[in-house]
């Protein structure tokens, strides 16, 4: 006779959304502590695209254009993510361990850039005694793509990992875990690291930075604890044939929706991201909040994307085509930057907030259907599910690095146009430059709207996760 469960352990599974996630070979503590690297990319990633752009641009004085690009450097690293995650997939070493390596020395990147960043930074804004004129801009890179580097290989390899130990029913339900722990992360890190820089002043900047570096090597380091097994491989089959990346890649290209779709993403991405590196310098500088209120406005971003996640979940279990989801998120955004537009001439913080909340919630539903898209594409020969996810995440992270770039050099352009009295009186303000930027994100979420169109054709394109048992049905979410 099977013995009851306990009525609290029974009320524990019912309440914890992702804790039909564990299996019995990757229990639920190990799947809560691998999900501690996710925390750390989080916290990384508020540095970059949030808190550090914006105290570059105001308090430093930098120019938004070299900002642009220094926070656009760890952004174009992510193409690489298909290889690192193919390089890992087929890694030999003498003790089995295939994963952990690239984890390991991904994170120590992570910290490296993290710890130099702060001095790299007080150099760049003109704060030297010594060196050469190019020093600031050469280290503020360096650092920017130490950190970048790291994040990327940490994020693969340590989805990759809990991929490896979750068995076929739960891998949906643990990768969906992960991304919520990302979007934690981020909304956690935004709240405590602009509490922190309250009261601003170059030491708190190093000590807050440092502190994050820090952080990332204690997370990781318990994160990775004990989590892959040693299998020792024998010497033929650390030296037998491995599958060659190109052939896989030919294989993906002769399939039928693929070039379509990857410009869809691209654009959309494009779209969506111009705005990285411009909302909290334009609520600072346009609206006059301060860097811990600014500094909320990437929890914010994040609470409107794990909206959007939840909400397209809903749908994806419904049967919902996947396109006509992404079709939603793109009109939800122009909404949003409508409303971010409306923010400067009403002097209103609180559309603003309402603004950044929705360009959160339509770029999440964007996300996860062009997701659901990619994992649902004909593939032939050698390519594999893998693979054009990796497609997808390459055109998406080099759309975005590109668009960061691209945001800060136009407004730049636009500011310096507009102060001149060229564009009339009612526009000389650097309110528009800003605007600039807005109404062009608005005009391509239109022309992914038009590139859109033909696949919204395709139907029975819907969630993976079909567990009827789930407790909650979100799929695979973008990383």
């Amino acid at each position: 006779m099977s013995k009851k469960p306990h009525p609290l352990t029974r009320l524990t599974m019912d309440m914890l959304p992702f804790a039909d996630a564990a299996s019995e070979g990757f229990p639920l503590k190990d799947l809560l502590r691998l999900s501690l690297f996710q925390v750390s990319v989080g916290m990384a990633t508020v540095m970059l695209l949030g808190t550090l752009n914006r105290v570059m641009i105001v308090e430093l004085s930098v120019s938004a254009m070299v900002v642009a690009i220094m926070v656009a450097l760890p952004v174009l690293v992510a193409p690489f993510r298909a290889l690192m995650g193919f390089k890992s997939d087929n890694y030999r070493s003498a003790i089995g361990w295939k994963r952990v390596p690239y984890l390991w020395f991904g994170s120590l990147w992570q910290m490296g850039g993290l710890a130099i960043m702060p001095f790299a930074l007080i150099v760049l804004s003109g704060d030297q005694t010594l060196g050469p004129a190019w020093a600031g801009e050469v280290l503020a890179a360096l650092a920017f793509l130490m950190t970048g580097l790291g994040l990327h290989m940490t994020q693969t390899a340590g989805l990759a990992l809990a991929s490896d130990r979750a068995s076929e029913e739960t891998r949906p339900r643990v990768v969906a875990m992960l991304y919520v722990m990302f979007l934690l992360g981020m909304g956690l890190s935004a709240i405590i690291v602009g509490w922190l820089l309250h009261d601003f002043s170059q030491m708190r900047l190093i000590r807050v930075v440092q502190g994050a570096a820090a952080a990332t090597v204690i997370l990781n380091l318990i994160a990775l604890w004990k989590q892959e097994k040693m299998r020792p491989m024998t010497r033929e089959e650390r030296t037998a044939p491995r599958p060659r990346f190109a052939d896989a890649w030919a294989d993906l290209a002769r399939g039928g929706t693929a070039g379509r779709l990857l410009a869809v993403v691209a654009i959309g991405t494009l779209a969506f991201s111009m705005q990285d590196i411009l909302l909290e310098p334009y609520g600072g500088e346009i609206l006059g909040l301060s860097v811990s209120s600014t500094t909320l406005l990437t929890g914010v971003w994040a609470l409107g994307a794990l909206g959007g996640f939840a909400l397209s979940a809903r749908w994806l279990s419904r049967g919902m085509n996947a396109y006509r989801m992404a079709a939603v998120g793109i009109l939800a955004g122009i909404v949003a930057f409508a409303a971010v537009i409306f923010a400067a001439p009403m002097q209103s913080a609180s559309i603003f907030f309402i603004g950044a909340m929705l360009i959160g919630f339509g770029g999440g539903l964007f996300a996860v259907a062009t997701l659901m898209a990619a994992m649902s594409l004909p593939v032939e020969g050698t390519a594999g599910r893998g693979l054009a996810l990796g497609a997808w995440g390459a055109a998406q992270a080099t759309a975005a690095g590109l668009a960061i770039a691209l945001g800060g050099t136009i407004r730049d352009v636009m500011t310096q146009v507009a102060m001149t009295g060229i564009l009339g009186k009612g526009l000389q303000t650097p309110a528009t430059g800003y605007a600039s930027v807005y109404h062009i994100e608005i005009v391509l979420l239109f022309v992914t709207l038009a590139v859109l169109g033909p696949l919204v054709r395709t139907h029975g394109i819907t969630s993976p996760n079909r567990d009827p048992s789930a407790k909650i049905g979100l799929a695979d979410f973008p990383t």
